[in-house]
């Protein structure tokens, strides 16, 4: 059997493809698995670490404004389209696939689209709410879309051929204990909260987050905090941290860090978590269980972030701050409320449980194997 997965841009795109990629490796032996991505995308490092071939495409994104930068970029970006789409038609033929599965980024819209025409069976996954680019680009040419919600559906023109996946996440996150996870991380009885805003940061989210810390020294550090400024919030906030009179030396219940890279570790323990609503970002938030409060990015394609976050609200699981609407002080008092609310917590707790679908990898696997059935 030879399966392709076509993903790329970002982690939340290639490790689901990952995950069942895996799922395939162990329960097919003999199957051949083909990565496509783009050529300077993150799936160049990920892809070949985790043991699988990859081919890539010259891919640039879509600029949605009128500037005549923007146009240029645009003209540049279909002429990269048209040399991946031939790419993608030859790497097809070549490998022979049986099944493509498609989990999003610019870079899948080329091999689902030739596969489609070359009437392989496609499918393609979208992670967030509301359907991306790609997906709609491709919806009616593939043969499944795969879904992380079940009211994601009726955004399709054909919901029948909609299948409810949900997310992959990695198997830590379902499974790490809260307990060994706080004895692990050092912490004391009071309630553990943990922010970040993704592996790049955003400048005027660490901002509130500083002024997030001030709140905390000032009312005698009622929790301890972990956050998490990503790469090019550590380049100044440490600073700026100082500027407004912080000193993290005399406070080590407030942690401040380029990464957190033992996430599934740090969400086990955490009574709370502050951060983005990228659709990877709530599967690891249900999967684990956690209560959280969501700031949605404005700066992303159809204001999907929101969506996602309304998704997650409607279900009890996470409180929903719109950036415009908070500061640091804003987000320590709604942590503070949540925090001091056990029965809000367990309630939300349960919430993130329920709405998780812990076995998404295997759906997905499963929708995999019945397409190449029809090969």
């Amino acid at each position: 059997m030879r399966v392709v997965f076509t993903c790329g841009g970002t982690g939340g795109h290639i490790y689901p493809a990952i995950a069942v990629a895996k799922l395939f490796r162990e329960r097919q032996p003999g199957c051949e698995i083909l990565f496509i991505g783009a050529e300077d995308g993150m799936e160049n490092k990920i892809v070949p670490h985790e043991g699988f071939r990859l081919e890539t495409l010259k891919i640039s994104n879509y600029q949605r404004s009128f500037t005549p930068k923007a146009l240029l970029h645009n003209v540049t970006t279909l002429c990269n389209m048209a040399g991946s789409l031939r790419k993608a038609r030859r790497v097809l033929r070549e490998f022979a696939p049986d099944v493509i599965v498609g989990t999003g980024g610019y870079a899948s819209f080329p091999a689902l689209r030739e596969g489609a025409r070359m009437q392989i069976p496609t499918a393609v996954h979208e992670s967030n709410a509301v359907p991306g680019l790609t997906t709609r680009m491709v919806e009616k040419r593939v043969s499944r879309v795969m879904v992380s919600f079940e009211e994601s559906r009726a955004r399709y023109a054909d919901p029948s051929r909609v299948v409810v996946t949900g997310t992959p996440v990695r198997e830590q996150f379902l499974y790490t204990s809260r307990d060994e996870a706080r004895k692990a991380l050092g912490l004391d009885g009071r309630p553990f909260v943990v922010s970040y805003w993704g592996s790049l940061g955003a400048r005027e989210m660490n901002k509130k987050i500083a002024q997030f810390m001030k709140c905390e020294i000032e009312a005698g550090e009622p929790f301890q905090h972990m956050h998490a400024t990503g790469s090019f919030g550590w380049r100044w906030m440490p600073d700026y941290v100082k500027e407004l009179g912080v000193k993290l030396d005399a406070h080590p219940s407030i942690r401040m860090q380029e990464y957190i890279y033992d996430m599934p570790v740090v969400m086990a323990a955490a009574d709370l978590v502050i951060c983005r609503a990228g659709a990877a970002t709530i599967s690891e938030v249900c999967a684990s269980g956690t209560p959280c409060i969501m700031v949605p990015s404005p700066n992303v394609t159809d204001n999907h972030q929101e969506k996602n976050a309304l998704a997650l609200s409607r279900t009890g699981a996470a409180a929903l701050i719109r950036e415009a609407d908070c500061d640091g002080k804003t987000l320590f008092n709604a942590a503070k409320e949540i925090l001091s609310d056990g029965e809000r917590l367990c309630a939300m707790r349960a919430a993130a449980a329920n709405t998780a679908v812990v076995d998404a990898a295997e759906r997905i696997y499963q929708t995999a194997i019945e397409l190449a059935k029809m090969r």
